[in-house]
């Protein structure tokens, strides 16, 4: 198949995407498939005539991969880098290469990659994509309205609430709140923008720090537990992974950086709790009307009670992200972990 594997845009999480992109377009190529990385902010500049030809391009597109830094990238400096100083979201020669392919393995991570809206526009368009509906990533990605989701569908999630830039000076008492409390944007991920505030100094700190990625945040009590993860694929959860962060918490750079987090799949828990964290990680996925795949986050607390803090519509893709070793724990190896996705996807297609 001619796949275009998208990745990039002007998400927080870019680097993450094009590193999850990259392993993914090597593995289709080395399966046959004619597969090609593709920035979907910076386009491709080419010879619209022939643009057919990136599909047996020698490099794959893949020289825009460098890999995952410790910060989160520089987005200004990504804008100023595209040629046509254009400020749609789609760039040269995206939407016209997409309807060349079979169908886009969505590679992206976060903001217009994660929130429907991309999915929606290929809808319109006639495009194939892999993952999650456009409505299934709309819900997801707003941590606000999934959280009332869960608590409408028996998801166990952290009580809490949103709050608008507009009301940051509100007390936390009025929210319902006291501390300790955690704070994150509303749409965000990969961690970046998370803050866990103890004291009132920390707090007027994490407002502030919080409001500067998104106009809505979400604060909720802070849950002191193991921290873990279940992928979901056409509907039955995949094995529990355990993540132990050397320090802090499971935030931007012990989610990358080689070495700061063991992790475990199976993980070490009783087969009880690891069977609750499953059918609530059904029970989100079917609420949400999500379909394809997609992983929920849990934390496990002190007294053995399991909290859904999350839903990932597109997680991290490379080998070893969390989803891929938690498939291969379910005997499924990261080439047939892409093709399956791609299998599910495409069924979607012809119902």
């Amino acid at each position: 198949m001619k796949i275009v594997v998208l990745a990039g845009g002007l998400s927080t999480e870019r680097d993450v995407s094009l590193c999850s992109g990259a392993g993914i377009c090597k593995t289709l190529r080395e399966r046959g498939h004619d597969a090609f990385l593709l920035d979907v902010y910076l386009g491709f500049p080419y010879d619209s005539d022939k643009l057919e030809d990136v599909f047996t391009l020698p490099g794959a597109g893949l020289e825009i991969a460098e890999g995952i830094k410790t910060t989160e990238p520089d987005l200004a400096a990504i804008k100023a880098s595209r040629e046509d100083k254009s400020d749609c979201f789609l760039g040269p020669n995206v939407i016209e290469i997409c309807r060349l392919a079979d169908i886009v393995f969505m590679g992206l991570h976060g903001d217009v990659g994660e929130n429907g809206k991309l999915q929606a526009t290929f809808d319109i368009l006639g495009i194939r994509y892999t993952g999650p509906n456009y409505l299934g990533s709309a819900l997801a990605m707003d941590k606000g309205i999934a959280k009332k989701i869960f608590k409408m569908s028996g998801v166990p999630t952290p009580i809490g609430t949103t709050l608008k830039k507009n009301m940051k000076d509100t007390p936390l008492s009025q929210l319902g709140l006291s501390l300790p409390v955690v704070l994150k944007p509303c749409a965000g991920g990969s961690s970046i923008g998370v803050f866990i505030a103890h004291t009132q100094e920390e707090y007027d700190e994490a407002i502030q720090k919080s409001f500067c990625y998104e106009d809505e945040i979400v604060i909720e009590p802070y849950i002191k537990g193991r921290e873990f993860a279940v992928g979901i694929i056409d509907g039955k959860a995949l094995p529990v992974i355990e993540i132990i962060p050397k320090t802090g918490f499971f935030d931007y750079a012990n989610k990358y950086q080689s070495g700061a987090t063991q992790e475990i799949c199976p993980a070490p828990i009783d087969d009880e709790i690891a069977e609750k964290m499953q059918r609530a990680t059904e029970l989100a996925f079917k609420a949400l009307k999500l379909d394809v795949y997609s992983r929920a986050d849990f934390l496990l607390d002190e007294n053995g009670d399991i909290f859904c803090l999350e839903v990932n519509t597109l997680p991290g893709m490379t080998a070893t992200s969390l989803l891929p070793q938690e498939a291969k724990a379910a005997g499924i190896e990261y080439g047939e972990l892409c093709e399956l996705i791609i299998q599910k996807s495409l069924e979607r297609y012809s119902i």
